[in-house]
């Protein structure tokens, strides 16, 4: 096993302690329940966890620590993922209403896939927290996966049921003409909000 199971029992209640906190992936699952319904919320959800994936991967591969020394690679790799938030919330807006825009089922998977890759925060995250628990006298890259994957396992249900109560809201006032105007708004202004974060955030 890559990981030792008394290190796995420490960094469980840990991982766990940080998907519960709100953050930027749980708001998007939530804008994505809000904007889509439950089963919309549990794949994006999933997207953002397999981008979680992806990330510990690359910090495992040594990119991670590249990119987080390279203020360029940063800059471009925030300004995409806020650019593509903001495109996210126009589109909402321009819609007709809460799910037409979600037609195709992999789209809200794509999204949080894409959104999650495209946040520095996240990797840099990883390089500050998972090396702590990493035994350097082993092989790297099967312990940055393996809490990658435990990150990820509780980020999918902790985001997916946050996503799915606000998809709640959104099959109860989605029927409502008025009422699912104003869900499809708070949709893009969670993911406008996100773009700002993501713009304002402070590389330090």
């Amino acid at each position: 096993m890559p990981v030792e199971a008394l290190v796995l029992l420490t960094f469980i209640p840990a991982a766990l302690a940080l998907n519960l906190t709100p953050g930027a992936d749980m708001m998007f699952c939530a804008g994505q329940g809000l904007r889509a319904g439950p089963a919309a919320a549990w794949r994006a959800s999933a997207g953002v966890a397999v981008g979680g994936l992806l990330h510990a991967l690359i910090a495992g591969l040594g990119v991670g620590a590249l990119v987080s020394s390279h203020p360029i690679a940063f800059e471009v790799i925030r300004w995409l993922g806020a650019g593509y938030l903001l495109w996210m919330a126009v589109q909402i807006l321009r819609s007709d209403g809460p799910g037409r825009a979600d037609l195709k089922p992999a789209k809200p998977f794509r999204d949080g896939l894409l959104v999650n890759l495209s946040n520095p925060k996240v990797i840099l995250f990883i390089l500050a927290f998972v090396p702590q628990f990493v035994d350097p006298a082993h092989a790297v890259l099967p312990q940055f996966l393996v809490f990658g994957a435990v990150l990820a396992a509780g980020g999918l249900v902790i985001n997916g049921l946050a996503g799915a109560l606000a998809g709640q809201l959104q099959a109860r006032f989605a029927a409502r003409g008025k009422a699912g105007r104003w869900l499809n708004r708070i949709s893009a202004g969670i993911f406008g909000a996100l773009a700002l974060r993501l713009i304002l955030i402070d590389r330090s």
